[in-house]
């Protein structure tokens, strides 16, 4: 290529889920041969790094199993004698902080053609004591840079200061910004309070001014505003920003849109394994190839070959002639007939399928109205010829109607999304049983219970407590030098006192 030395080529991609379904005989490779297309991509289409958006694996302490093959699939592709043709010139020690502070491809004793940079989803953010994630040990065994990972410090809304990588491949530098996962209440909180978040601005060096910089945001938030809380709005990121990568949503819209009136463009890649068996995740999976020369940029979309089919349909059983609400083998007779065209949907040969698997099939089904059906019974005459056969069906009621202090009506399913349906928060039974949290912040307590029950960590409860005694012991001890006196007359008055 002839503008190559001015053209920075990098390979975009989130949500790998690695090790997802695991344990599942049909399905447990999927998360590891998509992942390992696009290592096989990065390679053949000669970028110059791989950049991941979060949750590459989908557990966040991965098994030893998964962590083996991960480990095997980086080291294949990522070290090589292949020469890296871009240079890191930002503070490395600020970027990457861990023993080494430095991007990989610069130690001398590891041969990295490869570099992959990436942030941690919620699936595998850092837990504990050491506040480590699974990241943190692809990162000490050199395969991996590790960026966007802040300390929020205690607890109350937190302060952090986002550090741009700065990249320069000839004429062109890039300011590569990550921002890892943080809860989404929290992070929302953040950009509404001033001064809470800090976008570090490149310094003019070598002639170039901060407008000569191509501004990248990567992140892992909620991005469907079911609940303006527990999503970050657009709105809230900076303007200088030229483009954005948007991990954790798994719908693949990967062609760059316009958010209006901010000036930059968001990729959203989406997963590359189907982790929910919904609309969304039916769509075909992508990774984006980013050309970026000087502050233009081309996307260019590519197609994962190695995905396993999935077909999706949604049916309303009240809206169908031939399904008779007295008759239940008309029901059934009536999902088989889906089901089986949708099998044979996926079996036809398409250009973007290497090999032929077992696909996945969901119907979404309306049985208002009507009785329901055992989905495993359902599902057992489609065993080896679908991946999953024990939940083809899913069973829903077409929902109410709600209004809004505007007068606009609200499907209430809208509110719903699979990830989100998880346990009451400490937040909502302390408001729900009007307690008073006199000694424990009801925030740092539902972060604690998060961390107990998603990521095994059996100190969550102990660190909290440990956390907010340290704080209230800095607290007494600043307070104590104006008591001092105090308590010195105290004594001399009571010793006064027993005198008389």
């Amino acid at each position: 290529r002839e503008d190559d030395k001015d053209t920075l080529r990098i390979l975009v991609a989130t949500d790998c889920h690695l090790g997802y379904m695991e344990k599942d005989e049909i399905r447990r490779f999927d998360s590891f041969e998509a992942f390992e297309e696009i290592c096989s991509l990065a390679k053949q289409k000669e970028v110059d790094f791989v950049l991941l958006g979060g949750d590459l694996f989908h557990e966040n302490k991965p098994s030893r199993s998964t962590l083996v093959k991960t480990i095997e699939i980086l080291r294949r592709y990522c070290l090589n004698d292949l020469p890296v043709k871009f240079q890191v010139v930002s503070d490395q020690t600020v970027n990457f902080p861990n023993r080494f502070g430095h991007v990989n491809y610069e130690d001398p004793h590891f041969n990295v053609g490869l570099p992959v940079f990436t942030i941690h989803g919620n699936h595998d953010d850092p837990a504990g004591v050491d506040n480590l994630s699974a990241i943190d040990i692809l990162s000490a065994c050199n395969l991996v840079n590790y960026f966007g990972k802040m300390d929020l410090g205690g607890s109350g809304v937190g302060q952090i200061a986002v550090h741009p990588v700065l990249v320069k491949k000839g004429t062109t530098t890039v300011a590569l910004y990550g921002l890892g996962n943080i809860r989404d209440e929290r992070l929302n909180r953040m950009f509404q309070t001033p001064h809470s978040v800090q976008w570090m601005r490149p310094e003019s060096q070598e002639g170039l001014s901060v407008s000569d910089w191509f501004n990248i945001l990567v992140l892992h938030q909620n991005r469907i505003k079911t609940n303006p809380k527990s999503a970050i709005n657009e709105h809230f990121l900076p303007r200088f920003l030229d483009f954005v990568v948007w991990g954790h949503e798994h719908e693949c819209l990967i062609d760059p849109q316009e958010v209006p009136g901010m000036g930059f463009h968001i990729t959203q890649p989406g997963s590359s394994v189907a982790t929910s068996l919904i609309d969304g995740e039916a769509k075909p999976k992508h990774v984006l190839l980013l050309e970026i020369k000087g502050n233009q940029y081309r996307p260019n979309k590519i197609p994962l070959m190695t995905v396993r089919p999935f077909e999706y349909a949604e049916v309303v059983l009240k809206d169908e002639a031939d399904v008779d609400p007295n008759d239940q083998a008309s029901v059934l007779e009536h999902l088989d007939k889906i089901v089986r065209n949708l099998i044979e949907k996926s079996s036809q040969p398409t250009a973007s399928r290497s090999e032929a698997k077992l696909p996945l099939v969901r119907i979404k089904v309306d049985y208002s109205g009507f009785s329901t059906i055992n989905p495993q019974r359902f599902g057992q005459k489609y065993v080896g010829k679908v991946a999953n056969p024990q939940d083809i069906l899913i069973f829903s009621k077409a929902a109410k109607k709600r209004q809004t202090t505007t007068g606009e009506n609200i499907d209430e399913s809208e509110k719903l999304r699979p990830e989100e349906l998880n346990q009451q928060t400490i937040e909502a039974l302390v408001a729900e049983n009007n307690l008073k949290m006199e000694i424990l912040p009801v925030d740092d307590l539902d972060i604690a219970l998060h961390d107990f029950v998603s990521k095994d960590d059996k100190t969550a409860f102990y660190a909290c407590l440990q956390r907010n005694l340290d704080e209230t012991r800095k607290k007494l001890n600043s307070e104590a030098e104006k008591f001092k006196i105090e308590e010195e007359d105290i004594i001399v008055k009571v010793g006064e006192c027993m005198q008389v």
